[in-house]
């Protein structure tokens, strides 16, 4: 049985990610699907607004066979250690394929920005370090998210198993529209919508508006802002470089939201997403040492299945392997994951804790 994979965060899960999921068995309709899904703290610094719980059930409920989770020590990162993570987890489940939306649906060009990169690595965190954007570091006109996500998609397969194929699907709207009423709009244009009071039931399937919980990062300020001030080794949790924990210092008691915050610190070589992802890795405690020392998926986290999926992992020939690396509770990864799911559930009501000690996968019937 041969497995396509899915990277996904479902924040929320909407009309467009069902899409993706039918797209996805079309290229072949014998494989399974794999959905390795983000949980409580998304790549750009955002908190989610569905439970990691409920993101499994409404996967599985919309045609995903097997998920997986993408754990906090990934999931929180850049978009080339985001990446990372989830083909190496999609790797260890054995796909032959990973499906990925496109604004530009050029697979070919994206291959060879993938490979131009890791040729100019050294140059690129140079003009990093110095403010220059990603697209422009990069050398090319490429700024649209799935396009640059896709780019790291492709240079973690290259470096990980480089016969794992590719396959691009055409996005059709733009993460930056908030406005428009399509049926197919993007999650930060129906956040938007959730914010204003809007009516949401169009854009997402059946049953999703019930599980989402209107929270933020903001939310968690004052916990953030009692961290900053009573921590004094700001500067050993990940992205807090440079000396800018000085600022978070200097500024902390100036504000009293996230956003000012941000905007009080923010400059041409910190950016907006780079920042909130920072003061996420402050929040949860992420350090430097733990990142820069742990090379090793040594934790794994099923979090559900269907029939299907269950058939898929009887069959796989590294099952044992797999089964001591979900029970390895004493792993760096699996540590932080239950951080991430104590501060969730500071401002979340969907008791993200007790899920992740149930140690259960759900189960849904075909």
């Amino acid at each position: 049985m041969k497995a396509i994979g899915l990277i996904c965060e479902y924040n929320p899960f909407h009309n467009g990610h069902k899409y993706h999921i039918e797209e996805a068995k079309k290229i072949d309709p014998e494989a399974i699907i794999i959905v390795v899904l983000n949980g409580y703290f998304l790549e750009r610094g955002e908190v989610s607004i569905l439970s990691k719980e409920a993101k499994t059930k409404i996967a599985l409920e919309n045609g995903a066979d097997l998920v997986l989770s993408l754990p906090f020590f990934y999931g929180s990162q850049s978009a080339d250690n985001f990446a990372y993570g989830a083909i190496k987890i999609l790797n260890e489940f054995k796909v032959n394929k990973i499906v990925f939306g496109s604004e530009s649906n050029d697979l070919k060009k994206l291959k060879k920005i993938a490979t131009s990169e890791n040729k100019l690595s050294a140059k690129i965190k140079i003009a990093l370090k110095k403010g220059v954007s990603y697209p422009k570091a990069l050398g090319n006109e490429l700024n649209t998210p799935n396009d640059l996500l896709g780019v790291s998609y492709i240079k973690a397969i290259n470096k990980i198993n480089k016969k794992i194929i590719p396959i691009t699907i055409k996005r059709t709207n733009s993460y930056h529209d908030t406005i428009s009423n399509e049926e197919v709009i993007s999650a930060s244009n129906i956040r938007n919508k959730i914010n204003n009071h809007e009516d949401i039931s169009k854009y997402v399937p059946k049953g999703v508006s019930k599980d989402i919980e209107n929270i933020n990062l903001n939310d968690l300020f004052p916990y953030l802002k009692y961290k900053i001030i009573t921590d004094h080794d700001l500067d050993s949790y990940l992205t807090v470089d440079e000396g800018i924990h000085h600022k978070l210092i200097k500024n902390i008691n100036k504000v009293d939201n996230i956003e000012d915050l941000i905007q009080s610190i923010k400059s041409k070589r910190y950016t907006y997403n780079r920042l909130k992802r920072m003061l996420v890795h402050i929040l949860i405690g992420l350090r430097k040492e733990d990142v820069k020392k742990y090379k090793d998926l040594d934790y794994l986290q099923i979090l559900g299945f269907n029939d299907r999926g269950q058939i898929y992992l009887n069959e796989l020939k590294n099952k044992s392997d797999i089964n001591k690396k979900c029970k390895n509770y004493q792993s760096i990864i699996y540590n932080y994951e239950i951080k991430s799911a104590n501060i969730y559930d500071l401002i979340s009501k969907n008791g993200s804790l007790k899920f992740e000690n149930r140690h259960k996968p759900i189960k849904k019937s075909l």
